[in-house]
């Protein structure tokens, strides 16, 4: 038995990536792709997968939500998310701090891959934003512990959920030691436009002595005929 794809074809015709229409920096076509992608009402357009490889070499990826997309001194580019730092993946990033994040955009036939360092931001940076959250999202970090691990029901988690609820009461719901945001610093980051027959636009820049070299590969990068 199998489940097969292989008579599944799509043909990709709704845009281009032609160099001398591109700025020489990224941040302004990141910046405009992500806005389509949220006029287009695609979902959580924010949402992103992120790619780790901790000290095992086996690589994981799953599904978060970007927080701030931020332009760095000297042209530099940021991705600022938050997670349990006692995760899979903050356990794969204390033991190598490189990762990758892919946006993907179907209905607009794009995607976006950023590569590079990891580092958490500051403490009074994931105080504040952490409280900004709902306080039931702020409750809920504090079940997630360590996240990851085997629970033995979600009766479990409602429970604790409980628990906590009456603990905190109306009183403001500290920030856990093991809560915080990263900061992912853009090396390189490659724009990928399907097109017609496969002959799909990718253009990458990757960032040399603090200037961004722009440069076009071959395709196929996302789907394979």
């Amino acid at each position: 038995m199998s489940i097969d794809f292989t008579s599944q074809r799509l043909s990709y015709e709704q845009g281009e990536l032609i160099e001398s229409h591109l700025p020489e920096q990224p941040f302004g076509l990141l910046q405009t792709w992500v806005q389509q992608a949220i006029d287009a009402k695609q979902g959580e357009a924010y949402a992103f997968s992120l790619a780790t490889c901790g000290r095992d070499k086996q690589p994981s990826v799953r599904t978060l939500l970007m927080r701030e997309i931020i332009q760095l001194e000297n042209a530099g580019i940021g991705l600022v998310f938050y997670t349990n730092y006692d995760s899979a993946k903050g356990c794969d990033l204390a033991t190598n701090p490189n990762a990758e994040a892919l946006f993907f955009w179907p209905s607009l036939e794009r995607q976006i891959r950023l590569t590079g360092a990891v580092q958490k931001v500051s403490r009074e940076q994931s105080a504040q934003y952490f409280h900004s959250r709902p306080r039931d999202s702020q409750l809920a970090a504090w079940v997630s512990e360590p996240q990851s691990s085997v629970v033995a029901s979600r009766e479990v988690m409602e429970d604790k959920f409980a628990q906590l609820t009456v603990q905190y009461g109306d009183n403001p719901i500290p920030l856990p030691e093991f809560w915080g945001g990263y900061l992912l610093t853009v090396e390189k980051i490659e724009f990928w436009q399907g097109r017609a027959n496969r002959m799909h636009d990718r253009i990458v820049y990757s960032l040399d002595d603090e200037q961004w070299v722009m440069e076009r590969l071959l395709p196929l990068s996302l789907i394979h005929i």
